[in-house]
């Protein structure tokens, strides 16, 4: 039986020397390897008590909608600034070159919500750290934060210390 690792193309040097780039799109490319992935994402959340699946632009797309309707549950959108229609809460943060912004509709999160955070990847978790301040200041709760793959080597889970955070695959390197 394959593994969600099975499915992930591994690419040597890129963006630069001595990084190992994994490319989920061979996951998405592949239906039995994109099933295994909401299945083992699902997994993680067995026994989690929750309200709510919230997703980081773009890929928190791609695999927290598809979770949020297995289990039967709502999806929240954390985009980009400027990208949302009505009234929105917005924290910057820093990335390893510059900082952006992202931003969550006021009313997407009522107060005491509990929230499960999902993301592909956690590399220095800059992103999703932003996204849970967010949706306490929403009044929100975070219940797990689920990502499909870990980078350890970047030390994201550091930064999310506080939160329960768990990865379908660990990659020990950067």
């Amino acid at each position: 039986m394959k593994k969600v690792e099975d499915y992930v193309r591994t690419i040597p040097d890129f963006p630069e020397p001595g990084i190992m780039f994994r490319d989920v799109t061979t996951v998405l490319q592949d239906a039995e390897g994109f099933k295994l992935a909401i299945d083992e994402m699902k997994k993680l959340l067995d026994g989690v008590d929750f309200d709510v699946i919230a997703g980081a632009e773009s890929r928190g797309f791609i695999f927290g909608a598809p979770l949020a309707y297995a289990m039967g549950k709502p999806f929240v959108l954390i985009r980009k600034k400027g990208k949302l229609p009505c009234e929105t809460v917005e924290k910057s943060y820093d990335l390893e070159y510059g900082s952006a912004t992202i931003e969550m509709h006021k009313d997407s999160v009522k107060p005491g919500q509990k929230v499960v955070v999902v993301d592909d990847l956690i590399a220095t978790g800059g992103t999703i750290e932003a996204a849970c301040e967010l949706i306490e200041e929403l009044g929100g709760e975070i219940a797990k934060v689920v990502f499909l793959m870990e980078l350890a080597g970047l030390n994201g889970r550091e930064k999310l210390a506080k939160y329960d955070v768990a990865s379908v695959v660990t990659y020990e390197g950067k």
